[in-house]
């Protein structure tokens, strides 16, 4: 508290994380002023709680007053080249995320889980691993709480376990986890990172910067990105893989899920009794049995957990059966490798609903699995003709004008024995407030069929 008390903030967005924090600078004696650039309208539940706590605000634009400050902190949802951020760091004031902020408050062990795809299952996975053996912990970051709203609540010995984005690394600057997860790096927000790779995968490579050797770092060695990029890592790496043996990590060995530990193995489960599907949840189950072990969870428990742990909401998420055809919700797929490995999840003909706000995505990627899997697509959202471009050619494309005529034409292609998958590989913004928005109005839509 020392270290903001009497300074003058100014928190650019007032969503969650940026309310949350706005509330925690304030309560440790900052002078706060929150800036959001939508309307008033849109805004009413944090402007009641901004008022509730004195906190002075602006909607609609950011004014010149946002620069009359010490320090600039901004949410995930605000592109580091946004006008108001580049011209604070043009005038020499520090900018931060809420994630780094936050950590100047915690005395707490930090878990940190980052990567393209898995980062909400691996998170809630590692929270349930915790629950089950009665370990007192937080679960916060981008998974929908805000590590500033909880941080104050933590015990020294209780770990807080982050969910954290590439937006929300961007900006850290002395942000240190105990356990760094690197789940994987592939193409997404390309669009935010100048499509570069070698960007987006720096961005990644932060969650890691700042751990020493008395650290663990937790990684894919199966995902070239990643294993490239935790090369320059100080702090002790434990890996995972699919298909190899790994001297100290995680691995697949005759059909069992095995862990190698400081020279002690350990035989987790089979992995035909993980409960959740798909060769993607076994590396996001690897990724957490390895945290929680770090974290003093025994195997039994962690074996009971992976048995009984039925995944997330929007995340390959069974809706139900209709008429022999299954309805699967999977709109957190927001980029293309998400949709590869739910494609490889199903044996049964898919029709699968792809499009939304395009994030400048290739989808060479899925052409042949298209080809093999996919009886039909329904295309989606802004990217729907980009999406009947990249697949005319090898399945039958229904172009439709909202999420109601798609999930009847869905139902239209559909077969008995059949898959509806909604998966769309892009961002929700065109149609809806956010990815889970579009899951809830998809499976509502399903349960009226």
């Amino acid at each position: 508290m020392e270290r903001v008390k009497g300074t003058s903030v100014t928190v650019i967005g007032a969503a969650r994380s940026g309310i949350a924090v706005a509330e925690l600078l304030n309560a440790s004696g900052a002078h706060v002023f929150v800036s959001d650039k939508s309307s008033a309208a849109a805004l009413t539940h944090a402007i009641a709680e901004l008022q509730a706590a004195g906190i002075p605000f602006e909607t609609d634009a950011h004014s010149e007053r946002i620069f009359a400050c010490d320090l600039m902190v901004i949410s995930p949802g605000v592109p580091s080249d946004a006008p108001s951020v580049r011209e604070a760091q043009q005038r020499g004031i520090r900018v931060c995320s809420e994630l780094e902020v936050s950590s100047w408050f915690c005395s707490s062990p930090i878990v940190a889980i980052t990567g393209s795809n898995g980062k909400t299952t691996t998170t809630t996975l590692i929270g349930r691993m915790l629950d089950d053996a009665a370990k007192k912990h937080v679960v916060a970051g981008n998974i929908g709480t805000a590590f500033a709203g909880v941080v104050l609540d933590l015990a020294p010995a209780h770990p807080a376990v982050l969910e954290v984005s590439s937006f929300q690394l961007d900006h850290i600057e002395s942000f240190r986890p105990s356990i760094a997860v690197l789940l994987n790096i592939t193409e997404d927000h390309m669009d935010r990172y100048d499509h570069s790779m070698e960007k987006y995968a720096a961005s990644k490579a932060r969650v890691f910067m700042n751990q020493t050797d008395a650290d663990v770092l937790i990684f894919d060695e199966d995902d070239p990105w990643t294993r490239t990029v935790v090369s320059t890592a100080r702090s002790r790496k434990v890996g995972f893989s699919a298909v190899n043996t790994v001297s100290e990590g995680a691995f697949v060995e005759n059909g069992l899920l095995v862990t190698r530990l400081e020279g002690v193995r350990r035989e987790i489960i089979p992995t035909s009794e993980i409960r959740i599907r798909g060769m993607h949840n076994l590396y996001n189950a690897m990724a957490a049995t390895l945290t929680a072990q770090l974290l003093g969870v025994k195997a039994e428990s962690i074996r009971a957990t992976l048995t009984s742990f039925g995944g997330v909401e929007h995340r390959l998420e069974f809706v139900r059966e209709l008429n022999g055809v299954e309805y699967v919700n999977d709109s957190k797929a927001t980029n293309v490798d998400a949709v590869w490995y739910a494609l490889q999840a199903f044996t049964k003909p898919i029709v699968v609903l792809l499009g939304g706000r395009d994030k400048g995505n290739d989808y060479s990627r899925l052409t042949e699995l298209v080809r093999k899997h996919v009886r039909a697509v329904v295309a989606i959202g802004e990217s729907a003709d980009k999406v009947e471009r990249s697949f005319a050619d090898v399945s039958t494309v229904k172009q439709v004008s909202n999420m109601e005529e798609a999930v009847r034409t869905a139902q239209m292609l559909a077969q008995r024995g059949d898959v509806v998958l909604l998966s769309p590989a892009c961002a929700s913004f065109d149609w809806f407030n956010n990815y889970e928005h579009r899951g809830v109005v998809f499976k509502e839509l399903v349960n009226k069929l």
